[in-house]
C-alpha cells in the first residue's frame, strides 16, 4: 500500500515507556515500541521521535511542589535524555541505525541538535530521537515535537497515547465521552481538548501540519497511520489541509 506520510515525527509521552509500572521504564514496553518502529522503518518511512520524561520527572509537577520552575523544567529535560537513550538501545538491538540529538549539549551521550544534520540522518535512513525538549524551560515536549516536525519538514505528527483518539472528556472517567474521528485545530483550541498544549496546536495550525492521535499500545497502529488508514483522531485545518499534505 502506498504511504500517505513519508517523513514522520512520532511523539511519545514518557508515561508510554512505563507499561504497567507506576514509574520508570518497562523493558517489555520499550521492546514492543522498537518492533513497531522497525516495522514502519522497513517501509522506507523516515522516522524522527520526540519523547517526554514524565515517567521519571515532570517539571510542571516539580514547580507545583515548590521547586523553582526553570530548574524543574531542566530536570525534566534530562529525564527525556534518559528515555531517548533507552529507546535508542532498544532500536539498535534490531539493527536500526539511530541517532540521539539533544537540545542541551552533552557530547558524551548525544549529538547536539543541528537541523541540517538531523535531516541528513533521515535521508540516510537513520532514526533520529530528539531529546531535551527545546532546550528552554517553560516549553513542553509537545511544543518541541511541533517545532522539530516543522524544522525537518515532517508530513505529520503521530502522537501515541493510552487511548484510541481524542474524546469529548476523559473516557476512563466518563462513559458518555464521545470520540472524534476528525477535528480542526480551532475546535481543539476552543474546546480545550487535551490533544497537545495550545502552543503546539497553534504552531501546527499556522503551518498546516496534521496531527494524528492514536493508541500507541495497539499493534500495527503506527503502520496504519502512516498508510493513511483510519486510526485514532485526525486534527487538521478547515480547508482539509493536513489531509492532502504528503510527499509526491
Amino acid at each position: 500500500m502506498p504511504l500517505k506520510y513519508k517523513r514522520i515525527l512520532l511523539k511519545l509521552s514518557g508515561e508510554a515507556l512505563m507499561g504497567g509500572k507506576g514509574y520508570g521504564i518497562d523493558a517489555a514496553t520499550v521492546d514492543f515500541l522498537a518492533k513497531e518502529i522497525r516495522d514502519v522503518a522497513s517501509m522506507g518511512v523516515q522516522i524522527s521521535i520526540v519523547i517526554g520524561g514524565g515517567n521519571i520527572f515532570r517539571g510542571v509537577q516539580g514547580s507545583l511542589e515548590g521547586m523553582e520552575r526553570a530548574s524543574a523544567d531542566y530536570m525534566g529535560m534530562l529525564a527525556t535524555v534518559i528515555n531517548a537513550l533507552a529507546l535508542q538501545n532498544a532500536l539498535e538491538k534490531y539493527d536500526l541505525p539511530t541517532r540521539v540529538q539533544s537540545a542541551i549539549e552533552m557530547q558524551e551521550l548525544a549529538e547536539p541538535y543541528i537541523r541540517r544534520k538531523a535531516m541528513r540522518h533521515l535521508e540516510k535512513g537513520r532514526i533520529v530521537i530528539f531529546a531535551a525538549g527545546t532546550g528552554n524551560p517553560y516549553f513542553t515536549t509537545d511544543t518541541a515535537a511541533a517545532l522539530r516536525a516543522m524544522e525537518i519538514g515532517a508530513d505529520v505528527i503521530l502522537k501515541g497515547t493510552k487511548v484510541d483518539g481524542v474524546y469529548s472528556s476523559d473516557p476512563v472517567k466518563d462513559p458518555k465521552a464521545r470520540k472524534f474521528s476528525e477535528l480542526t485545530y480551532m475546535e481543539v483550541l476552543k474546546k480545550g481538548l487535551g490533544v497537545m498544549d495550545s502552543t503546539a496546536v497553534t504552531l501546527c495550525m499556522d503551518n498546516n501540519l496534521p496531527i494524528v492521535v492514536f493508541n500507541l499500545r495497539g499493534k500495527g497502529n503506527i503502520r496504519r497511520a502512516v498508510e493513511g488508514k483510519k486510526v485514532g483522531t485526525l486534527v487538521r485545518g478547515n480547508d482539509g489541509a493536513g489531509i492532502k499534505k504528503k510527499n509526491s
